[in-house]
């Protein structure tokens, strides 16, 4: 079956499922392997449960007519994705970087959908399945997709745009994120930039953050730039107007009181007002946009309990992440101050170096209690306590309190889970 064909099974069962946990009625269920699972023996179970089709490419686990074989599922679901993203006339913006990406998406898909029709990536799909799946959820009536690509090795970017094939593009930062896939930071930058590469070889429009050195020198002399900056005069002026514990902005006399913790939520929230004025939404509507996005999903969540406040920022962390969390805690208020910090992982060869930085830099902070939780973060040498695993904070937390009225932070990778703390304090 041919693409365009497959295309129009898709318009009329418009649902694609790659989970049988999750299969909605008249849905196309795809197949997909890997490592430790094979979608092709699951087929009929799809089908038992109201899918309308079952794409796959082991012709034995065909029994009927519902089943579609095909050379390879995961390319046969990337092609198609890229054939409907062009089959719809929505604007797409993708959308990458080491930290802020899934936030920063958020904000401006709240903004935009102030005006147009959009949609956006759910949650962090962001990967050679997440993409196809996000373009596939696009309406014909759809004007603009918010498109979020993850990487952790080089190619990987530039493989995604050639699946989505973006009209604009923005990338939050070039931190240290993934280092054992990209090797180092400068693997980063170039890994990053493979979606600028993508931009520029297309003649295509590129939103920035014009107060990043990196940004400027890699875009400078291309034309189709769109930045915002604290203080240079050519581009957008947006000012950082202070973050206790959530972020402020000004721009044209307009201040934007976000529900953001911190000042590294700054830039995404800037790119948000760049990109919404590019678009033409009004400011009152940019305004109103950024002020009631609340975010979820262990992402600096401010939660209060008992007499604390628990800044909860447990999706994720890496090197640049846990720093800024750090720096913007540690400028907070005169409450005691708890931090629960968690290994940050994917850090390859950097691992023991980055985790001591990290330990070297809170010693120099007023915290008064830090926690330090995962086995790399038990290598350190340091003066506060140590846990080699979750397991071990519980039992101490199970004898021992906080000071009352604490302001806390939990900040760790996603492996760690950190988020099981909130039933201990």
């Amino acid at each position: 079956m041919t693409i365009p064909e497959l295309h129009s099974l898709f318009l009329k069962s418009p649902n694609i499922s790659t989970d049988t946990r999750t299969i909605g009625a008249n849905c196309i269920f795809f197949a997909l392997k890997g490592d430790n699972f094979n979608g092709n023996k699951y087929g009929a179970q799809a089908l038992e449960k109201g899918a309308a089709y079952v794409i796959l490419d082991e012709k034995e686990y065909a029994t009927s007519n519902t089943f579609i074989v095909v050379d390879d599922v995961l390319q046969t679901l990337q092609e198609l994705a890229t054939y409907h993203r062009n089959y719809c006339e929505a604007k797409i913006i993708a959308l990458t970087g080491s930290n802020g990406k899934t936030t920063t998406k958020e904000l401006i898909n709240v903004v935009l959908s102030k005006k147009y029709k959009t949609t956006a990536t759910r949650g962090n799909l962001n990967n050679h399945i997440g993409v196809p799946l996000t373009l596939l959820t696009i309406k014909k009536d759809t004007e603009i997709a918010i498109v979020e690509m993850g990487a952790n090795h080089l190619e990987e970017i530039a493989f995604l745009c050639k699946i989505a094939q973006p009209d604009f593009g923005y990338i939050t930062n070039f931190g240290k994120a993934h280092l054992e896939g990209f090797g180092s930071q400068e693997g980063v930058i170039k890994a990053k930039s493979e979606l600028y590469d993508y931009l520029i070889r297309n003649d295509k429009s590129i939103f920035m953050n014009a107060d990043d050195s990196v940004q400027m020198a890699k875009l400078s002399g291309y034309i189709k730039k769109y930045g915002f900056s604290t203080e240079k005069q050519r581009f957008h002026k947006i000012e950082f107007f202070g973050a206790d514990p959530f972020v402020k902005l000004k721009t044209e006399d307009s201040i934007i009181s976000s529900q953001l913790v911190g000042s590294y939520n700054f830039t995404n929230s800037a790119a948000a007002v760049l990109i919404g004025k590019y678009f033409n939404v009004s400011l009152p509507d940019i305004k109103a946009a950024i002020e009631s996005y609340v975010p979820e999903n262990n992402r600096s969540q401010i939660i209060k309990k008992n007499s604390h406040k628990i800044i909860l920022d447990a999706y994720n962390a890496n090197p640049t992440s846990m720093e800024a969390a750090l720096q913007n805690f540690d400028a907070m208020g005169n409450n005691p101050k708890v931090a629960f910090l968690g290994d940050m992982f994917e850090l390859g060869k950097s691992a023991a170096q980055e985790h001591q930085y990290i330990a070297d830099l809170v010693a120099k902070m007023n915290i008064e209690k830090v926690f330090l939780i995962g086995e790399n973060f038990f290598e350190v040498k340091t003066a506060h306590q140590k846990f080699d695993s979750f397991e071990a904070i519980s039992s101490y937390l199970e004898k021992e309190s906080l000071p009352a009225k604490s302001h806390i932070l939990i900040k760790g990778s996603r492996g760690m889970a950190l988020e099981r703390l909130l039933n201990l304090l």
